[in-house]
């Protein structure tokens, strides 16, 4: 997996001969594919059930929670979908420094396990009319599951991805991980809209939801076969055999107190990441239909075009902060919402289908720089020894105050001050924090991460 070479130690004079560099780790472009792929995949799972989620919610309300009212089902079907966010911190504060302990691979064999059973499980609840409260109490389980299996997906993904890659493409590798993210989201929500326009609302309801859940278990176990084929990252095998021994556990509290500083950073720079990605694909379809009274079906169709331009652009924009560095593009990120955020909402509310898909695309094009740089700038913030559950706690925490909250806290604004503009202000407020983080951190492009030797691709 890794080849070490023989360094001659350097010599100078006056003073006493300096230690020699750490070999460099020789990666394998083909097991560097492979371990791309099998993490990029648990992504788009994860993704994949939110965009299904998202985009079936309604006919959800009225298979698991008593007929009535049906903003009431609808409330009770997104609070099922929040609690998830309430559990990911939990899961990022086991899986993280789990991952540290004995593998990054082992665990995340283990949450695509648990997401997949997750997602799987929601297809074969039976309805509140067959059970009653026992089928809203075992979505919320299901939910439950996936949350606390989510909590450790993505630093862990991240962080694979990040010691595979060779330092000078680390930028370009990260990026596929987002790929993935979108990719499962189109393919969720895009799975919706084809059963909605073929199926009956009565066989909708009574059978054809369940499609998109069951699905989730094929695509698990592909998953599953994927990453238990991939061996252990090269940074994390060279960091157990500095040990010698079985790794020693890192108390939750050291991966705290020791690397406080890089989780700050850790947390604004996932705050500006994930309040404008919520924006943008989870918020603004609600967005475009109910406060601007636009079709439902052309938002989400917009929604759907913003996801696939970004997927085209997402590879070359990796590969571009492997050129430029990472906190160029995040810069660049964060002043393109900060003063473009307001003309590209004023667009979206002009109301035309051009205009709308203007604001869009162009709100879509500067996420692309957070998606493209962040999966290859998060991990390199922390040491090899604990960059798994340092990342996992700043990502989680994050997301869950911040990203996950974004269009319920934009909704109450909205409602509380009577501006739909609000949405912007917003974005630009997340824009300021994420600039002074993007001006706070060091440049990690072409560098080795830290804790670990140089990694350089085969010939």
């Amino acid at each position: 997996m890794a080849t070490a070479a023989a360094v001659t130690p350097s010599v100078q004079r006056p003073g006493p001969r300096t230690a020699a560099a750490p070999a460099p780790t020789v990666t394998d472009p083909a097991l560097v594919k492979r371990a791309v792929k099998a993490a990029a995949l648990g992504n788009a799972m994860e993704w994949f059930d939110f965009g299904v989620y998202s985009y079936i919610a309604v006919t959800l309300g009225k298979v698991f929670f008593p007929s009535g009212n049906p903003t009431a089902q609808l409330l009770s079907t997104f609070g099922a979908f929040a609690a998830a966010f309430l559990v990911r911190p939990l899961g990022g504060m086991v899986f993280g420094p789990l991952g540290d302990r004995v593998g990054r691979q082992k665990v995340l064999a283990l949450t695509m396990i648990m997401m997949a059973a997750g997602t799987f499980a929601i297809g074969l609840i039976p309805s509140y009319a067959s059970i009653g409260v026992g089928a809203p109490l075992l979505l919320l389980a299901a939910r439950l599951v996936q949350g606390f299996s989510t909590g450790g997906e993505y630093a862990g993904a991240s962080t694979f991805i990040a010691e595979y890659a060779p330092d000078k493409k680390r930028g370009f590798f990260g990026s596929w991980l987002e790929f993935g993210t979108l990719a499962g989201y189109i393919g969720g929500a895009g799975l919706v809209t084809l059963m909605t326009a073929l199926l009956s609302s009565d066989d909708l309801t009574s059978w054809g939801w369940r499609i998109p859940f069951l699905i989730a278990g094929p695509m698990g176990i592909i998953g599953l076969y994927l990453r238990m084929r991939l061996e252990e990252t090269p940074a994390f095998a060279a960091e157990v055999e500095k040990a010698e021994s079985a790794r020693p556990k890192v108390p939750l509290r050291e991966m705290i107190t020791s690397q406080w500083p890089a989780l700050l950073l850790c947390m604004a720079l996932v705050l500006v990441f994930n309040v404008t990605d919520y924006m943008l694909l989870s918020y603004m379809p609600s967005y475009l239909t109910s406060e601007l009274k636009y079709d439902e079906t052309h938002g989400l169709l917009v929604v759907l075009g913003v996801m696939t331009l970004m997927m085209i652009v997402q590879p070359f924009a990796g590969a571009l902060t492997d050129r430029v560095g990472r906190r160029p593009v995040i810069a660049a990120g964060c002043a393109g919402f900060l003063f473009l955020s307001v003309p590209a909402l004023l667009l979206i509310r002009q109301g035309s289908l051009l205009a709308v898909a203007l604001g869009m695309g162009a709100l879509g094009l500067l996420l692309v720089c957070f998606t493209a740089a962040m999966p290859a700038a998060l991990p390199a913030l922390f040491p090899t020894r604990v960059r798994y559950g340092s990342l996992s706690i700043g990502f989680n925490i994050s997301v869950s105050l911040f990203g996950g909250t974004t269009p319920l806290v934009v909704t109450a604004l909205i409602g509380a001050t009577g501006n739909m503009m609000m949405p912007a202000y917003y974005m630009m407020a997340a824009a300021v924090v994420g600039g002074f983080a993007a001006w706070r951190m060091t440049e990690t492009a072409g560098k080795p991460l830290p804790g670990s030797a140089p990694s350089i691709e085969a010939p």
